[in-house]
């Protein structure tokens, strides 16, 4: 009972940081170049992952990969993804891009009949499209005219569904502590070939908000690590969505964002499939680990 209660707090203090982290990295992203932020903020991450490897059984000899390629591909995806995420953030806005953005889990779905070979029965096919719907209503235009703008949250919910894919792919031969470890390294080199051309002088009271952002990319991966030590991903998943609420208060408390109601409606909608998509996959894959044990 303890263990699950502090799984709980580790979860709720992850995903309140992360949105904390969403908004600092909107204020930071107004002023600088997101390939700029996200390299500074990858710096402490990498670190961060080396600290945590070569505190892991074996040490960082332990953390070498059977996949090298796709284990690249991943830390380059979410690079990408977080550079593409941090601009949606000024672009969209806070809740418009985490409510896109949650339509990950059914993307991750469909993903997953190519690249992993899963099957997808009705049910599952049935939240997958009613959770499109809903991002159809939370892509609707006021105006009457498509905003091209919200491609790039869309953008970066594929890439990130990408990302989780073949984190999937690659932890069938993979730990998670490599697989963390490599998307540290990765995205910290790569940002560090790009982001010096972006370089541009940061204000000192800014300074203060890029080392926050550093602590809060810290702080919030390792509760979250200790959650999944502690709580089954099932339960941890669905609790995730509260980072869209936490977010979306953010977003409107202190940038003074508006939420229509078809958007609310529209991210109701795919935050309810994706938890049923979720449920859906965990309940076959205990029915497929109950068959194989009898």
């Amino acid at each position: 009972m303890k263990s699950n209660t502090a799984g709980y707090v580790f979860t709720l203090l992850a995903i309140s940081i992360f949105a904390i982290q969403d908004g600092i990295s909107k204020h930071l992203v107004s002023a600088y170049p997101p390939l700029l932020v996200a390299m500074i903020r990858y710096w402490a991450f990498m670190l961060f992952a080396v600290a945590m490897a070569s505190r892991s059984p074996g040490g960082l000899s332990a953390v070498r990969t059977k996949r090298p390629t796709l284990q690249i591909a991943r830390g380059l995806l979410l690079a990408a993804q977080i550079v593409v995420a941090i601009s949606s953030f000024v672009i969209v806005g806070l809740a418009h891009s985490q409510a896109i953005f949650s339509s990950g889990p059914l993307m991750v779905a469909m993903l997953s009949i190519p690249i992993l070979g899963e099957k997808v029965g009705w049910r599952r096919w049935l939240a997958i499209c009613i959770g499109f719907a809903g991002v159809l209503l939370i892509l609707k235009p006021e105006s009457g005219l498509f905003d091209t703008r919200f491609l790039v949250p869309l953008g970066g919910a594929l890439l990130f569904s990408f990302y989780v894919v073949l984190t999937r792919y690659v932890s069938r031969e993979d730990s998670a502590m490599t697989s963390f470890f490599y998307t540290g390294v990765v995205g910290a080199v790569a940002m560090s070939c790009i982001g010096p051309f972006f370089w541009t002088t940061i204000a000192p009271h800014d300074w203060v908000f890029m080392g926050i952002l550093c602590l809060t990319g810290v702080s919030s991966h390792y509760f979250l690590i200790r959650a999944y030590d502690l709580l089954d991903a099932v339960v941890i998943q669905p609790l995730t969505y509260l980072q869209l609420v936490f977010s979306a208060i953010i977003g409107v408390a202190i940038f003074g964002e508006r939420l229509s109601a078809t958007m609310i409606a529209g991210a109701v909608i795919v935050v309810a499939a994706g938890i049923f998509t979720i449920w859906r996959e965990h309940a076959l894959a205990r029915a497929r680990l109950k068959t194989e044990r009898t």
